[in-house]
């Protein structure tokens, strides 16, 4: 670490996914809260095309910054082109302009434990769950099949790789309408915030919904659409090792759209409506907790994680919908709202965060990389 008293945090954020608007917001965030008597910031963006940018920690995020944030000749220089290997070049780690690296950044190519195997070889510090937590966390179906075989609830679904599909869409379509039933929602297996996400009510619209979900993966899921509240939980790792992860109050989102979209989510100011803590029953709320604590220590998670529940409205019975490593961190994000109803700010969870960073790479960082035969 830096022998000064502060600690350089490099925000990383943008990227290749269909989500980088939504990390850019994020990374503002992140920036403006981060405690600046602990932290130095340091603000590195990846463009769309995978290009990587150090900027200076005296440019402030804005709405407007954030349409030019990757437009160097726009604004001065703010911003300078940089080789991903610049700034991680192990044979100079003493001479890194950051401490821990903090990813903001979702969706594929990003949250998916790409950039975690990155940090890894690099053997730098960074927030948040590592390569294997990370995969699994964004990969919907064996996420999924991990939690199913724990003994938690999840909804009826299919799995459809693109090449099958494209040999015989019918035959598909026809197992779907047998054995699921309609309403359902298509779904790519890799992305976040909902990305090519369509819920399908009628057989007849079925294959316009996977052709889109084929857009942003070759794997896509279609999953029964089942009548129920969805609820939200933070899980936060604790900061004394080997004790049970925090999780919040239980929060209720309720999408003004068909379901909590893209759209609902981001681009519409009255997309949802969100409840916290949810109104449900004490008994509920605590069954809830429990579940996705077992959900977050079942995928290995570290660091912080989302967990998304589905409330069935007439059984009462919760399934798993999602877990999401990277939580948005915008000012309408559910993880952040979370903790700070039950007790952490969102300046004291971001300095959370990277002290969990530091110890994870601190402990690891002491392993045996060496085997001496006797």
């Amino acid at each position: 670490m830096t022998p000064s008293k502060k600690i350089r945090v490099a925000v990383l954020y943008g990227g290749r996914s269909g989500e980088h608007e939504v990390s850019l917001a994020s990374a503002t965030n992140v920036i403006q809260q981060l405690d600046r008597t602990r932290f130095d910031v340091v603000p590195i963006g990846i463009d769309k095309q995978g290009v990587w940018f150090l900027g200076d920690d005296t440019l402030r995020l804005s709405r407007d910054a954030e349409r030019m944030l990757f437009k160097p000749d726009s604004i001065g220089q703010a911003l300078q082109c940089v080789q991903p290997t610049q700034l991680l070049s192990q044979t100079k780690k003493s001479e890194r302009i950051f401490d821990v690296i903090f990813p903001v950044i979702h969706g594929t190519l990003c949250e998916d434990g790409t950039v975690q195997g990155l940090l890894e070889l690099a053997d730098v510090p960074y927030v948040g769950c590592g390569v294997l937590s990370s995969a699994i966390g964004m990969e919907k179906d064996i996420s999924k099949r991990l939690v199913q075989a724990a003994g938690i609830k999840v909804p009826t679904y299919r799995v459809i790789n693109r090449g099958q599909w494209e040999k015989n869409p019918v035959q598909f379509s026809e197992q779907i309408a047998n054995e699921i039933g309609f309403p359902v929602f298509v779904k790519p297996a890799n992305t976040g915030s909902s990305v090519g996400v369509e819920k399908v009510k009628r057989a007849e619209d079925l294959t316009s919904a996977i052709r889109n979900a084929f857009r942003y993966d070759t794997k896509i899921i279609v999953e029964q659409g089942i009548d129920a509240i969805e609820l939200e939980l933070a899980v936060l790792e604790s900061q004394e090792y080997g004790s049970d992860p925090q999780v919040s109050v239980v929060g209720e989102v309720r999408p003004s759209h068909e379901f909590y979209s893209y759209a609902a989510k981001y681009l519409d100011e009255k997309g949802a409506e969100l409840l916290i803590p949810a109104p449900i029953s004490p008994e509920l709320q605590l069954r809830a907790q429990d579940i996705a604590k077992n959900i977050f220590n079942v995928l290995q998670c570290e660091g912080m994680a989302r967990v998304d529940l589905f409330l069935e409205r007439h059984t009462n019975e919760i399934y798993f919908n999602e877990v999401n490593t990277i939580p948005g961190f915008t000012q309408i994000s559910m993880y952040p709202k979370l903790m700070n109803a039950s007790g952490v700010s969102y300046s004291a969870l971001l300095t959370h965060l990277v002290m969990l960073a530091v110890a994870r790479h601190e402990r690891k960082s002491q392993l045996s990389r060496e085997y001496l035969s006797v």
